[in-house]
């Protein structure tokens, strides 16, 4: 198996984007050769823990009301011609992500990594709820068949906060400073929400690259 590593924070649209492509080479090709581990990148590193309003937000990053909508109305014409359900009014706050992380750090550990980073997507961005909140949280990591009162336990304390943002900071640190960041084999980093045939390509070439080499 070939490792691919996916940087990415669960309230970044590209994100969900990206992986959603991803997805729809994967299923045409059943045995890829990819093992997935995801890695926290914080799109706010900063932000308070209670978060902020979501319009503030979006007006502050973007330049005022205007390239707010310009922006995020390409994103939801974006995810709309590809079939993809967002529900982008439905967002209230714009969430610090610590905990979303720590919770996807612990999925790791239990082999359920990519169902708790789709659950948090689909929490986040088509339900409209605050996946900083430790019930919201508890309630994936639920569904995930994870022991949610462990979980809970968990995010009430300081466990892993230091490694995430660590992990975050050495991520930085190597030059990546956007998301989605995908790494393949640990050699080559593809950055941005590729298309399915891009990926369809690389896997078609790392077939062929494992066929020569066996």
């Amino acid at each position: 198996m070939i490792k691919l590593d996916i940087l990415s924070d669960p309230i970044c649209p590209w994100c969900y984007i990206g992986k959603t492509h991803l997805d729809r080479a994967l299923e045409q090709v059943p045995d890829h050769p990819f093992t997935i581990e995801w890695h926290p990148f914080q799109l706010n590193p900063d932000m308070p823990s209670e978060g902020m309003d979501r319009r503030e937000y979006l007006e502050r990053k973007f330049g005022g009301k205007d390239g707010a909508v310009r922006v995020y109305g390409q994103i939801g014409q974006h995810a709309e011609d590809m079939g993809l359900d967002m529900d982008l009014g439905a967002i209230q706050r714009t969430p610090s992500t610590i905990n979303a992380h720590r919770l996807i750090h612990w999925a790791g550990i239990e082999g359920k990594q990519t169902f708790v980073v789709m659950a948090l997507f689909k929490a986040y961005f088509k339900e409209g709820r605050d996946i900083s909140d430790i019930d919201v949280l508890a309630d994936i990591a639920d569904a995930g068949d994870m022991d949610a009162a462990v979980v809970r336990k968990l995010l009430a304390s300081d466990s892993d906060v230091k490694e995430i943002s660590d992990r975050d900071a050495h991520s930085r640190s190597m030059g990546v400073n956007s998301v989605p960041t995908f790494i393949v084999a640990n050699q080559h980093a593809v950055p941005g929400a590729q298309q399915p045939e891009m990926w369809l390509k690389v896997i078609e070439e790392l077939k062929a690259q494992i066929t020569e080499q066996s």
